[in-house]
């Protein structure tokens, strides 16, 4: 059974004059799940974590996060969010030692705690060599290592995270991406707010998208994928011609959009659920004695599932909105 919501938003709007940022927003997220918040700048992701964070105030609707609603019970909500920023909130003049000190201080550890729980965190982020440096010595991706470390030393009921890995190179991302697993394991629910494609898809077990401030549609990636008509895609090379009672037999099966020809040995077939109609395509070569030389099957992205309702990808999005 799915676990009890944990965050529930109730036509959640805002408005900055004529602008419409976040338009009636529906969302339901469950308590220990990773969830996905995905779109182009101006999307209205961002004004979507302010009000959840009671950084800004609704226009028209509310939220509620771990029972608290957001207008009612700021106090209350804010103890229990944690937030990852997309652009770091340093101290110019402090070291990554100082930085998160302060903020388990702030979080109400004790001395002892503190000191084993910042240590831990220096090193799970691969900084502790880099503990006293000042912080305008850093890197980008350094600065954004740190801004992690501040989440997975505060372990909060909900950890909002903005562009988790955004300047960290593909050894860091994918240590950031197990910290992330991890603080999940250990009761936190994570909302992952970002632009990269293959971070939702990786991480999240349900993924929203979101588009000019609305809601498109929310569901694991993996049922998003499924939603597009014919989004698999097979290539098959074969040893010999397939006859044309084969590719009409292809185009008969329900799962099948389309087949095209690849040359004379090779189809490419554009599929729904590619695991469930592959059995029936490899026995459909099997009855016809056709062996098959190769064969590679890929899926859809997430970005096709965006293009699907959009018209747009989302490099696209991002240069119109």
């Amino acid at each position: 059974m799915p676990n009890k919501p944990i965050i529930q938003t109730f036509d959640l709007t805002k408005s900055f004059g004529k602008l419409t940022a976040v338009d009636h927003l529906n969302l339901s997220i469950e308590d220990g799940e990773i969830f996905g918040l995905l779109g182009p700048n101006g999307a209205g992701k961002t004004t979507t974590i302010l009000m959840l964070t009671t950084v800004i105030r609704p226009t028209e609707g509310t939220a509620t996060v771990a029972g608290f609603d957001v207008r009612k019970s700021p106090n209350q909500t804010r103890e229990m969010i944690g937030v990852c920023f997309q652009e770091p909130k340093l101290l110019w003049v402090s070291t990554p030692w100082d930085v998160l000190n302060w903020h388990a201080k702030v979080c109400g550890l004790s001395n002892e705690e503190r000191k084993q729980r910042v240590k831990w965190a220096l090193e799970e982020i691969d900084m502790w060599d880099d503990r006293r440096k000042m912080v305008h010595a850093l890197s980008g991706g350094m600065k954004k290592r740190i801004e992690i470390a501040k989440i997975l030393i505060q372990r909060p009921k909900v950890a909002i995270v903005d562009e988790p890995t955004a300047q960290i190179d593909v050894v860091g991302k994918h240590r950031i991406w197990n910290l992330l697993r991890d603080l999940r394991k250990e009761g936190s629910t994570i909302i992952l707010a970002t632009n990269e494609l293959q971070e939702a898809d990786v991480l999240s077990d349900r993924v929203a998208i979101m588009h000019k401030g609305k809601l498109l549609v929310c569901d694991t990636p993996k049922k998003l994928k499924d939603s597009i008509p014919g989004g698999d895609i097979m290539e098959v090379h074969l040893e010999k011609e397939a006859p044309k009672k084969v590719l009409s037999e292809l185009e008969a099966f329900d799962e099948v959009s389309t087949v095209k020809g690849l040359g004379s040995n090779a189809l490419r077939l554009y599929l729904n659920q590619v695991e469930a109609v592959t059995p029936k395509i490899m026995k459909l070569f099997f009855d016809y004695n056709l062996r098959i030389a190769s064969l590679h099957m890929s899926e859809p992205s997430l970005d096709d599932v965006f293009a699907h309702f959009t018209g747009l990808s989302l490099e696209e999005a991002q240069g119109v909105s």
